[in-house]
């Protein structure tokens, strides 16, 4: 981890030392610009190891942006989008937004996906003086620098994504709860916070560690750690997963035949169609994870943005990451038209003061941008996810225990 975080903190000084044309607090939009479209910049990892998910948050915005633009846009101008690919690379996502700042001159951002690219492209939005809601990069780190202009569209920061599974595991009798566990996470500044936590959290609770590794993000082989898993044999194993990941690992505990009774991961199973097709529709059943959003929820414009993108993706059901995007665009149309302009601080400190009504539900932050709310506990049953925890949001009252075992 310290290794990854020094690499983090390089790659931030390189970002504010690339970004130092238009350093400073931005000016509100003049009256000349009354007339013209309010451009918008994001770049996203549209290739590369984050392509899945940043293909997803690309849909949401666009989702968004047709939407909004359907209702006569945003203080009365239509809304364009300038989306580049930053290729999943955190040089590549620098060298993005300082062009879309200082060369394309954008008059509102919006993030990339994942904390490893937000955490240096949020360096060139502070220095320029640039709001910046992402919707993707809890991290810890993003939020332990004083960051002014920096707004994270999630209800919580990784360290508290796990909190609603340890609520379930403490809530089971003695006799049901764990007694092992195991711990393989991608090394990712996401994922491994979210697994941390809920490993001390779980042998707090006097569940036994048995197994604990961290492998890099271009892992595609998981033979090793599934016959680590199979002989061992955990009572219940939390992955920290991206997407492909937590495929890969999945497919390889089956081929070995071993099948924890409890099977947590963190983002690959809420990639809705693509995590079901990955592994199997039958072998989702009973898997946990934690979310931000559900396509069930009774949140405002919930509905309509299900129908718009099923309507513009062939009927598909959104993934998470676009439905994270959705609220991020949400979270800033809010700023924009309470503040009444294009004001990047006014706009911040709108945010900093005051909850926004989302798809994903109310948030709010406290001064370093970080969000205050809580996950939701997922659970893919009969080829559907329903929500578990919690109970005032909860899409069902059963939960499958133990999981099932591989099809």
């Amino acid at each position: 981890m310290a290794g990854l975080l020094s690499r983090l903190a390089l790659l931030t000084t390189a970002a504010l030392a690339t970004a130092v044309a238009g350093c400073g607090e931005r000016p509100s939009a003049s009256s000349a610009d009354s007339d013209k479209p309010i451009r918008i910049g994001i770049s996203l990892p549209l290739t590369g190891d984050f392509s899945q998910p940043g293909t997803q948050a690309k849909r949401g915005y666009e989702v968004w942006v047709n939407m909004v633009n359907a209702k006569g846009g945003l203080l009365g101008r239509q809304v364009e989008l300038k989306i580049t690919d930053d290729a999943s690379n955190q040089d590549t996502v620098v060298a993005d937004y300082t062009r879309l700042i200082t060369q394309d001159k954008v008059d509102l951002l919006l993030g990339t996906f994942s904390s490893l690219l937000n955490y240096p492209a949020s360096a060139v939005a502070e220095k320029n003086g640039m709001l910046y809601v992402e919707p993707a990069g809890g991290a810890p780190r993003m939020f332990e620098r004083g960051f002014k202009y920096l707004i994270y569209a999630q209800p919580a920061t990784a360290p508290k994504q796990a909190d609603v599974m340890l609520d379930w595991v403490e809530s089971l009798a003695a006799d049901q709860r764990p007694k092992t566990a195991a711990y393989p996470t991608q090394d990712d500044p996401f994922t491994r916070p979210v697994i941390e936590t809920l490993q001390a959290g779980l042998e707090a609770l006097g569940v036994r560690t048995v197994y604990s590794t961290v492998y890099p993000p271009d892992a595609t082989n998981f033979q090793t750690i599934a016959s680590a898993l199979a002989a061992r044999k955990p009572d219940l194993v939390a992955q920290g997963a991206v997407f492909e990941d937590g495929v890969g690992l999945v497919r390889s505990l089956k081929q070995l035949g071993f099948s924890p009774k409890v099977l947590f991961q963190t983002s690959a199973p809420s990639n809705a169609g693509q995590y079901s097709d990955g592994v199997g529709a039958a072998n989702t059943e009973g898997v946990f994870y934690t979310v931000s959003w559900n396509e069930k929820a009774k949140t405002p414009l919930n509905g309509d943005f299900v129908a718009a993108y099923g309507k513009a993706y062939g009927g598909e059901t959104p993934a998470e990451d676009a439905a994270d995007a959705f609220a991020a665009a949400q979270v800033l149309q809010a700023a924009v038209e309470a503040v009444g302009r294009i004001d990047q601080k006014a706009l911040a400190d709108w945010l900093h003061a005051n909850s926004v009504d989302t798809i994903l539900g109310k948030l709010n932050w406290d001064e370093t941008g970080a969000p205050q709310s809580q996950f939701l506990l997922a659970q893919w049953q009969r080829g559907k996810v329903e929500i578990v925890l919690p109970a005032d949001r909860a899409t069902t009252t059963t939960v499958i225990h133990p999981k099932p075992g591989w099809q």
